[in-house]
């Protein structure tokens, strides 16, 4: 079931949504809510990176190769 959300935003946002929206054939609506979806997916790689990172530098591992050498 689709709910809606209301959100206040300045007239410079509004108008960069709607040249966006319609320089990329995709409503505001789909726009806004696909950016919503990238937000909370980057904070929560965030999030994870930062629980991980420690666990992973405390294992040897400091950079991409580390972790490639040792895989492949």
């Amino acid at each position: 079931m689709r709910e809606v959300l209301s959100v206040s935003i300045d007239k410079g946002l509004k108008q960069k949504v709607d040249k966006a929206a319609k320089m990329l054939h995709v409503s505001k609506s789909e726009l806004v809510k696909k950016a919503i979806e990238k937000y909370i997916a980057h904070e929560n790689l965030k999030e994870l990176r930062a629980i991980l990172v420690p666990l992973g530098e405390k294992a040897g591992y400091l950079t991409d190769e580390d972790i490639f050498n040792d895989i492949s």
